[in-house]
């Protein structure tokens, strides 16, 4: 490694260790799962947390809120046994465009992968490649959609192999696979790498990463996140999607 290389990960190695802390946890979405104890109510809340990450942190966490009330004590559980009364009173918009419909079509998605697809982990598992995660991200939305549903609703799960970044998807990867001992991420899908992650992209942390050189693109799409993969390889091949903490930390906290 050079040594202009290695200056810059140092840097961000240092924003990773100061941004990768308990403290990070109280205003971030994944502040939801951190409820919970049981490997579904972990993945579930942090799944639906995730699908309604975008625009105000608190107003994510007001909204991802009243889904976790909504199902009660074990999202797992209603998830798996609820029945129709159970749904009647949910109504109304839960985040910006995503309304109840909306969610109780994501209800029926996930209860048809518990129930026949061994989960969200049994879909990441079988569809993972040997470098990346996004195929099978394509592949959860194709099974994800299977029953009925309105159009609108599919525009709520990302596709990268449509040019999506699929922000909000690498997030909720990011809490379930990599693990440390900050007690940030969950480190619960241990049949998958963290070398196969890949950055959770936005227009904050794409305008961090292309001031920083990492990115050379400025559209925040597929593509930018193949560039900005490759680059976080090289400063660290098993744990890439640790600098996601420096370029959020450097954008939101230090306006960089």
């Amino acid at each position: 490694m050079d040594k202009k290389l290695k200056k810059l990960r140092d840097f961000l190695d240092e924003k990773v260790a100061l941004y990768n802390s308990p403290g990070f946890i109280e205003c971030d979405p994944v502040r939801i799962p951190h409820r919970y104890v049981l490997k579904e109510d972990i993945e579930i809340s942090g799944f639906l947390t995730a699908i309604i990450s975008w625009g105000n942190r608190v107003s994510i966490l007001r909204s991802a809120g009243r889904m976790m009330e909504v199902m009660g004590r074990s999202p797992f559980d209603f998830i798996m046994n609820h029945r129709d009364p159970h749904l009647k009173g949910i109504d109304g918009c839960f985040h910006r465009t995503f309304n109840a419909t909306d969610f109780l079509t994501f209800i029926e998605g996930l209860k048809y992968l518990y129930r026949n697809r061994n989960g969200l982990e049994g879909i990441f598992s079988e569809y993972k490649t040997d470098d990346s995660l996004q195929y099978a991200i394509h592949q959860l939305k194709r099974e994800f959609f299977t029953g009925v549903h309105l159009p609108r609703t599919r525009k709520h799960l990302p596709d990268p192999l449509a040019g999506s970044a699929a922000k909000r998807i690498n997030m909720f990867l990011r809490w379930m696979v990599r693990r440390d001992d900050a007690g940030v991420d969950f480190g619960i899908w241990k049949a998958i790498s963290p070398s196969l992650l890949s950055c959770p992209l936005d227009v904050h942390s794409g305008r961090v990463a292309w001031r920083l050189g990492l990115l050379k693109r400025r559209q925040n799409d597929a593509a930018a996140v193949r560039e900005l993969d490759a680059f976080l390889r090289k400063l660290d091949p098993a744990d890439p999607v640790k600098y996601d903490f420096a370029l959020f930390g450097l954008g939101m906290y230090e306006r960089f």
